[in-house]
């Protein structure tokens, strides 16, 4: 039996709460055939199921009061990540995995994510979904502990300082995007259907992205969380979205 591919997903603070990350490994388990560990950076395990992984969460010495901009997530790319190696694939724990995830272990590139779907001739990626080799950017980690006063200033979050970083190392590269549609920009219908058609699937879809608002549980019963985007209730979701 081959050696499980390594999963990784981070819960930090009370944005969201344990059974995110039990539901990501439900998912994961029913649309994955490979030997596979989920493997969660936390500091609260409690209630986590078993079959997840749990590691401490990295330490990340930022100045008290900074903005949460997701900037903790760069510590995945330490060279000293406990004990593992090789190749992992990175789930925010706020997607929705709607089809089989083997293909995204196979598909060539040293560094792949999801393509920003609000600004897609920029070159940043969503960090939602990206797969890296562990410890081969530990260099991204240790330039921004450097300089954070600058880069949090030249960058909105973590996702655009990573893409930009793996981009000057000539290694950025993007999953298909119909393998990692919006769920705002690619299952919603356009105004003005999208007050009389419900968000749908689009084709080939793997993994939807659920980047802002909504999340998964606003988008089930309807709710934007913005004034001016209306959705339809989408109930197929809790289809997926199961422990």
């Amino acid at each position: 039996m081959s050696n499980p591919v390594n999963i990784i997903c981070m819960k930090w603070g009370n944005k969201f709460p344990v059974s995110y990350v039990n539901r990501l490994y439900g998912m994961i388990s029913r649309n994955i055939t490979l030997p596979f560990k989920l493997v969660c950076f936390t500091e609260i395990s409690e209630g986590i199921r078993d079959e997840v992984v749990i590691k401490p969460l990295p330490e990340l010495d930022l100045p008290h009061g900074s903005p949460e901009r997701g900037w903790r997530k760069l510590t995945i790319l330490s060279d000293n990540l406990n004990d593992l190696s090789g190749p992992a694939l990175f789930l925010d724990l706020d997607i929705l995995i709607v089809s089989n995830i083997d293909s995204f272990f196979d598909y060539s590139g040293n560094f792949l994510i999801a393509h920003d779907k609000k600004r897609p001739k920029k070159i940043e990626g969503n960090s939602s979904v990206f797969r890296f080799n562990i410890g081969e950017h530990n260099d991204i980690l240790e330039f921004f502990v450097q300089n954070f006063n600058s880069i949090k200033n030249e960058f909105r979050h973590e996702q655009a300082y990573l893409s930009n970083k793996v981009h000057q190392k000539k290694l950025l590269n993007y999953w298909p995007d119909e393998w990692v549609p919006s769920f705002k920009y690619h299952c919603v219908p356009k105004f003005p259907y999208n007050f009389i058609k419900t968000p749908s699937i689009p084709l080939n879809a793997k993994i939807i992205l659920f980047h802002g608002l909504p999340n998964p549980p606003d988008a089930i019963e309807g709710r934007s969380g913005k004034w001016y985007r209306y959705i339809r209730p989408a109930p197929w979701i809790e289809n997926y979205w199961l422990e």
